[in-house]
């Protein structure tokens, strides 16, 4: 099976998916905003693997410091996809009719976010209900940060209101816990496992356990509609490459073969700072089928209007378009096998 397995995975990364069409056109210029962070190395992987180029797209990443103004230039039309985090501000995007739509999963469960607590703490606060009157960290009231804390305080019976929420970047908050500016805060990789390697804080809860429904998609593919409804072709093709190089990272992500290239590719584009770092920090999950659980986002739009974060539901075919990654699927075939070995959630 192993051996079977890993031929299949070197074909995958081999396989050639250039049209006649997409060699003879004209490339189309497409621009895509992204967070340097390791969960973007797919994008890169399509590009530095030629799969865009493949697909008869003239592909450019712009970096963001963050993707909390990326909706309003998504929107303008200077970038045709962002890489994002969900939150309350697409939701009030749908609201404001920007022509914006989530069109590919890009993070979801195992995601790895923990409730760490500081190390000074220890013994006094030993879960959840013990927050309760304290000062919790947070990067952000409309983040999908603050769903899960509120998600995970209603599973014992408390909400936002009985804890003290303060913002703060993830840097931040270690330094915060270890002043005891926080007793708590919502943490994601790789900044849970190095405040707990570091000894200066614990987990006391662990999302992935906790909130449902799952999988929790956390990050996605968003995609202007405007420019979508005039190129569709070419947002067909783009979407080829995507998922294209989301199966390389899912093979990665199970240890396959070419894992050590993924994680060369990710280095190379200062995606991280050391080999040693990315394999030591769990990867986040991705559906390989790019699928995102609309279930999920219908709960996370619900949540943030029940704390009047959004005023007006959208439906459900106003959030995300599943029309181009099913396109993909269909173009790309049957996925490939990931290691049989391996006990990892979701990537299959």
């Amino acid at each position: 099976i192993m051996k079977g397995y890993v031929a299949g995975a070197l074909m995958l990364g081999a396989v050639m998916l250039v049209t006649p069409v997409a060699q003879a056109q004209t490339r189309t210029k497409v621009n895509v905003g992204t967070v340097q962070s390791f969960g973007a190395v797919g994008t890169y992987i399509a590009l530095e693997k030629g799969y865009f180029r493949d697909a008869g797209l003239d592909v450019e990443i712009s970096l963001m410091n963050s993707s909390a103004n990326v909706l309003a230039i998504l929107a303008k039309g200077d970038l045709q996809f962002v890489e994002g985090g969900t939150s309350a501000g697409f939701f009030n995007a749908l609201e404001q009719k920007l022509p914006v739509i989530m069109v590919a999963d890009r993070v979801s469960t195992p995601i790895h976010h923990q409730m760490l607590v500081g190390i000074q703490n220890q013994g006094k606060i030993t879960k959840l209900t013990d927050l309760k009157g304290k000062v919790v960290g947070s990067n952000g009231p409309g983040s999908v940060t603050t769903y899960e804390v509120g998600k995970m305080l209603e599973g014992v019976g408390m909400t936002l209101n009985d804890i003290d929420i303060k913002i703060l970047g993830f840097p931040q908050m270690g330094p915060a816990l270890v002043s005891g500016a926080l007793d708590a805060a919502l943490v994601i990789p790789p900044f849970a496992a190095a405040y707990q390697d570091q000894k200066i804080a614990y987990s006391i809860a662990s999302v992935d356990k906790l909130v449902e429904p799952r999988p929790l998609t956390i990050a996605v593919a968003f995609m202007n509609t405007e420019w979508a409804a005039k190129n569709k072709e070419a947002a067909q093709r783009f979407f080829v490459a995507y998922m294209r190089a989301a199966r390389d990272y899912c093979v990665a992500y199970h240890g396959g073969p070419n894992r050590k290239e993924v994680i060369e590719i990710a280095l190379r584009n200062g995606l991280d700072k050391s080999a040693e770092s990315i394999e030591r920090n769990p990867w986040t999950g991705r559906r390989m089928d790019g699928i995102i659980n609309v279930a999920g986002l219908l709960d996370q739009q619900a949540y943030y209007q029940k704390v009047g974060l959004v005023k007006t539901a959208a439906p459900a075919e106003k959030i995300f378009d599943r029309q181009y990654v099913d396109y993909a699927n269909k173009q790309l075939g049957p996925p490939p096998q990931v290691n049989p070995d391996s006990k990892l959630e979701n990537c299959r």
